[in-house]
């Protein structure tokens, strides 16, 4: 046959060998060494990587280029964990349960504000490990302007839960680390920081990226949690389980004012709500949610009562648990007190009773109790709503 001039085609590396294919990846994005296109179709490295590399490249950074992190002064440290308080605060039970997780595995967690700057570190540090004392500081900025694609810079560019391993780091000198990364996004719908898990020349543990994710929504829950709510709902599609305690990852949490004004929401929240909350310099109310007058919400919220079906006003429906703050669950008054009997109450709090006992067995749906009792739908609202009014904070 005639000669070509045709070079001979290297061989992929073997799937199993990540490494190697990592290397492949490096040589044809960062080295100009081959055409990206017709080297990676199977190559391990996710598309958000290689737009990092490519910022990177934009940037003016270059892979071999040394990095050095300077000295942090103890003002700088203070001004940071004073700016970021809530976020430390919210963010410290869920870095005690992540130790218990990772212990043994010599990963450490860093929790970076929204410019990627370290403001708390939880987990065993080697004080021998450069490599890690460099980095696990208060102050550090571990931005991806600063040390090119890591989990931090990449989780807070792509606001999205990530993992790295050792050479899909942009800098040669970062090749070192292993790291899972999840944004946060507080209770305004902003991202204000990241959770990261670090370890230094460490075996590959991908799980990780389920574990810091999880941590994630722990710390958004709490952030939301935060706010000064009169009136907090848990929301979940109709059938999911919903006990009494803390919310579960994949519940939304809604938390109003005594007004009923939307004060803050979790991610979950916004995914189940029909409408973008909180945009900057506005406000909505339950009202613009919730298909069903706020003081059947603020009533089920004072009694304590099981989680009810909720309308919204595209039909679909929510399961909600309403909860006061600090609330405490009522009593179930006395057969008799002063001579008193139930039957003495005002015929207007029993007629609200009836009407109240009939949408809790219809699981919130007025329709549904308005036609049990023979009523209006328009009754059961405003019977419902002059109870809450006549009521008052104080109770029935």
């Amino acid at each position: 046959m005639p000669a070509t001039d045709t070079p001979p085609q290297r061989a992929a590396p073997p799937p199993h060998d990540r490494q190697a294919l990592i290397r492949q990846a490096r040589q044809a994005w960062l080295d100009g060494d081959a055409s990206p296109p017709q080297t990676l179709g199977h190559a391990p490295i996710e598309p958000w990587i290689t737009r990092s590399w490519q910022r990177c490249l934009a940037d003016g950074l270059r892979p071999h280029q040394g990095l050095e992190f300077g000295p942090i002064s103890a003002s700088t440290q203070r001004q940071l964990t004073e700016d970021n308080r809530d976020l430390i605060q919210a963010a410290r039970p869920a870095l005690v349960q992540l130790s218990r997780a990772i212990a043994g595995t010599r990963y450490f967690s860093l929790l970076t504000n929204a410019q990627g700057v370290v403001v708390d570190v939880h987990g065993p540090i080697d004080p021998r490990q450069t490599a890690a004392t460099t980095i696990a500081r208060v102050g550090v900025d571990l931005s991806e302007r600063h040390v090119g694609t890591t989990a931090i810079g990449a989780a807070l560019n792509e606001l999205q839960p990530v993992w790295l391993h050792q050479g899909e780091h942009f800098f040669d000198q970062n090749a070192v680390y292993s790291c899972a990364g999840a944004p946060l996004i507080g209770p305004e719908g902003q991202c204000v920081g990241m959770l990261d898990l670090t370890g230094v020349e460490v075996p590959e543990r991908p799980e990780l990226r389920h574990l810091v994710t999880r941590a994630a929504r722990h710390i958004e829950n709490a952030l939301v949690l935060q706010s000064p709510w009169h009136i907090m709902l848990r929301l979940n599609w109709p059938g999911a389980p919903m006990p009494e305690g803390p919310a579960a990852d994949a519940e939304g949490l809604l938390c109003l004012d005594a007004e009923g004004t939307v004060l803050a929401c979790n991610p979950a929240g916004r995914q189940m709500l029909p409408r973008p909350l909180l945009r900057p310099g506005s406000r909505l109310h339950a009202d613009d949610l919730f298909a069903l007058p706020w003081g059947m919400l603020v009533d089920h919220a004072r009694r304590q009562a099981p989680p009810l079906d909720v309308p919204l006003w595209s039909g679909l429906r929510l399961q909600a648990l309403a909860r006061l703050r600090s609330a405490a669950p009522q009593a179930t008054a006395p057969a008799r007190q002063d001579g008193l009997t139930s039957a003495a109450r005002p015929l207007r709090d029993l007629e609200t009773a009836l009407i109240r006992q009939a949408v809790d067995e219809a699981r919130g749906n007025v329709a549904e109790a308005a036609q049990r009792l023979g009523i209006s739908r328009a009754t059961v609202y405003r019977k419902l709503g002059q109870k809450t009014r006549l009521a008052g904070p104080a109770g029935d």
